[in-house]
């Protein structure tokens, strides 16, 4: 199974201590080793960095564990393939234009028989489920709202529509952001925090390293942290649960809705129908 970060903040911020940790899953703590990759947005734009090595041997990770750039809106991922070979086409996060704007999308979970028609106006480089799945909701998205930008409500309100049927094929975690806010699902694993004042230490689980944030914060900063696995062990993280979706923006969730995912009902009422890949082992 991938595993996914996102952040959104209130203000500019980095992400050098959660990734530190989060990229010791790439091969030390755990075996993510099959690429990583992140985006940090800049207002419309953002700074994308792919790379199909391990996070914990690319040199483009050791720059982002050292190299503090700030922003308000972050996805990162590391990457265990199921669907798709190990290279620089299938790295996540996936980014496309729409609106003007820069959008960024990283998944975790494995789609089963999942090949819906495409309009051609949003095409996979790689051969993924994963990124079909971005195109596809890029799709559902103009079809829905033409070339007129939604608001955020409107477009929280599309992908819990479309979300739970992506989900019918698989397991289906995202993280999705525009730049203006961050917008998260889970069908599987997915937890998340809000750091705020007055803030407090954290250790990190995976590497022997703590920040006291009330030294490098203020009291206007408030950070939201939404990751496959917790990567603190003194914080409280909340467990997303099966078929949430949250919309996080100037770091709060700002919105929560549970959808319908007929599949979910059917495996809880008989355990044999679960189908259970790499893409369920953490």
């Amino acid at each position: 199974m991938c595993q996914l970060l996102g952040m959104n903040c209130a203000t500019p911020t980095d992400i050098t201590f959660s990734f530190r940790g989060f990229s010791q899953r790439a091969g030390i703590t755990s075996d993510h080793c099959d690429g990583f990759g992140i985006a940090f947005f800049e207002d419309k734009a953002c700074r994308l960095f792919v790379d199909n090595q391990s996070a914990v041997e690319s040199p483009i990770a050791e720059l982002i564990r050292n190299y503090p750039i700030k922003s308000r809106n972050v996805i990162a991922h590391i990457r265990k393939a199921t669907q798709g070979k190990i290279n620089l086409e299938n790295s996540h996060p996936f980014s496309r234009e729409l609106w003007g704007r820069q959008w960024i999308f990283a998944h975790n979970g494995d789609l089963h028989d999942f090949d819906p028609a495409l309009s051609g106006r949003f095409t996979p480089v790689g051969n993924t489920d994963s990124e079909r799945a971005f195109c596809y909701l890029l799709d559902q998205l103009v079809n829905k709202f033409g070339y007129t930008e939604p608001s955020l409500d409107q477009v929280f309100d599309l992908l819990t529509d479309v979300s739970p049927r992506i989900a019918e094929h698989g397991t289906f975690n995202f993280c999705l952001s525009n730049g203006q806010a961050l917008f998260s699902y889970a069908i599987t694993k997915l937890h998340w925090l809000v750091r705020e004042y007055p803030f407090k230490p954290a250790q990190l689980i995976d590497i022997d390293v703590e920040v006291d944030f009330s030294q490098v914060t203020t009291a206007d900063d408030r950070v939201a942290v939404i990751t496959t696995e917790p990567l603190t062990q003194n914080e409280a993280w909340t467990a997303f649960a099966p078929g949430e979706m949250i919309l996080f923006q100037y770091g709060k969730a700002i919105r929560h809705q549970m959808t319908h995912v007929e599949r979910l009902i059917r495996e809880a009422k008989d355990p044999s129908l679960k189908r259970v890949t790499k893409a369920d082992q953490y």
